[in-house]
């Protein structure tokens, strides 16, 4: 499916959305049988609680993902997906509700948006149960094309931001690990990935002195080379896939060399890297509704969502 040069070109395309005034919950719903031309109409935005992990290994209040779809009439793979994974330090104490302004944002724009939550530090996470779930949270993505076939799953977006944005780089690149290696051989694979503040240079945010990240791994680097270099972004680039890298300069939780350093590893690659540095802002602002950041961050993904993976890699 052609991508549209934006994503009100979406909205005229699929007919006139309504303006969202409100958000819709229904959990797990699903629409009835689509024909080859409608899915559904919504005059509001939805968000249905999606489970993506059943089983006797998973946890109900953690393996989950809060799905919505934008308001208007939808026809089949016309609404392109953006995938979102919250950041926190791999830890517990916050989850993926910091992006409920942002999903439905996005949303308002055309945009299907998969906000996923996952087990973290303190609650049963880290090394190697958070990746799985990330990675079960992203294979789910085509059991949810069955129930929603309005969605795009063929050339999505990832987006994460701070811890998220590691995990969605290393998402992006799941196709490259070895058959048994956490999260190897991807049911969905995203073809494009934006990071928010993200530790794209694993080894030298803990140089930086960042303990979460030895946490989340259960070892420093040097006690586990092999697991490090499984999930390290700068490790494991894709120069086939488009990334953009966005960072503030004031940020001292996860320190601006990490873009830059990934940037100029993809870019000698020959791959398409954007890196986008934001005077003055933190680590949290980029995502945070208000700031002189956040309509910026809000274009970047739209753009990303939007244009064909060829304009980004001509950029």
């Amino acid at each position: 499916m052609a991508r549209y040069s934006s994503p009100l070109a979406l909205a005229a395309a699929i007919t006139a959305m309504a303006v969202v005034s409100a958000c819709s919950t229904s959990p797990d719903m699903a629409p009835a049988a689509p024909s080859s031309e409608q899915v559904a109409t919504f005059s509001e935005t939805q968000r249905n609680r999606i489970h993506y992990l059943t089983g006797p290994d998973q946890d109900p209040d953690q393996n989950w993902a809060d799905f919505y779809l934008p308001a208007g009439r939808q026809a089949v793979d016309t609404i392109p997906l953006v995938v979102l994974i919250h950041g926190g330090g791999w830890r517990s104490q916050i989850g993926a509700d910091v992006f409920d302004e942002l999903a439905m944002d996005l949303a308002g724009r055309g945009m299907a948006v998969y906000n996923v939550e996952y087990r973290r530090l303190g609650r049963g996470g880290g090394w190697p149960t958070t990746f799985r779930d990330v990675a079960r949270a992203l294979d789910h993505i085509i059991d949810l094309d069955k129930k929603f076939p309005q969605i795009t799953v063929r050339d999505e977006l990832v987006v994460g931001h701070s811890a998220g944005g590691q995990l969605a780089m290393w998402a992006g690149t799941r196709h490259k690990l070895e058959d048994d290696e956490v999260g190897s051989r991807p049911r969905f694979r995203p073809t494009r990935v934006v990071s928010l503040a993200g530790p794209l240079d694993m080894r030298q945010t803990a140089k930086d002195g960042n303990n979460h990240i030895i946490g989340a791994m259960g070892a420093p680097p040097s006690a586990k080379p092999e697991r490090w270099d499984a999930v390290d972004p700068i490790k494991n680039i894709d120069p086939t896939m488009p990334v953009a890298a966005v960072h503030g300069t004031a940020d001292t939780v996860v320190r601006p060399h990490n873009s830059t350093r990934y940037i100029a590893e993809v870019e000698r690659r020959g791959g398409a890297g954007r890196l986008l540095l934001l005077d003055g802002e933190g680590h949290v602002s980029l995502v945070q509704k208000g700031s002189p950041a956040y309509t910026r961050v809000i274009d970047l993904i739209a753009e990303y969502s939007s244009e064909e993976q060829s304009e980004l890699t001509e950029e």
